[in-house]
């Protein structure tokens, strides 16, 4: 997002200083160009922010349903790759890839520090990169199906089962934001 900021503010005063002498109509003109912009940039971060917060709500309304190898829906129960390819496709529309190693490979690689409440993070359950799945939620915390015997639960990525096995974090990029990264360039 502050890029997105540091993109507009860099637009609006190169247009600033690259029109030499303008009247008030000119003036007007600008303002009116300028505003469009800027609520161009905050619907689009008002609709992402919108689309992560129903897709986190949308998962921890899931607690509670049980485990499911190659389950993906709340009828049969989940399996991880499984409820984070439900969710996503539910509440964005994005429809991932269903294994977890293959959602990982779909997606864009954030540093740990960048974690947002909907960005994917993945485990090595199974002596494996990415063989687990999970979907932040914020405050160190992540949802996820976890295991045979067990149902959809929120996690503390600070325990230290988590800590050792932690192996990435990722963002899953819609064409909206394509748009923006490319606008941006």
């Amino acid at each position: 997002m502050r890029f997105l900021m540091l993109t507009a503010a860099l637009l609006l005063a190169t247009a600033a200083h690259a029109a030499p002498q303008l009247d008030r109509a000119d003036d007007n003109e600008m303002m009116v160009v300028d505003k469009s912009l800027m609520g161009q940039l905050h619907h689009v971060r008002q609709t992402m922010v919108d689309r992560t917060s129903d897709l986190v709500v949308t998962a921890i309304g899931f607690l509670g349903v049980p485990y499911r190898r190659g389950g993906n829906t709340a009828e049969t129960g989940f399996d991880c790759s499984g409820f984070v390819r439900a969710m996503y496709n539910q509440t964005v529309g994005h429809l991932l890839p269903r294994r977890a190693e293959e959602q990982a490979a779909a997606t864009q690689k954030i540093d740990r520090n960048e974690l947002k409440p909907g960005d994917l993070v993945f485990f090595n359950t199974m002596r494996r990169a990415f063989s687990h799945v999970g979907i932040y939620v914020g405050e160190g915390k992540f949802i996820h199906s976890p295991k045979p015997g067990a149902q959809v639960r929120v996690e503390d990525m600070s325990g230290s089962y988590w800590q050792r096995r932690f192996s990435g974090a990722r963002r899953v990029v819609s064409s909206q934001d394509d748009l923006i990264k490319t606008s941006g360039d």
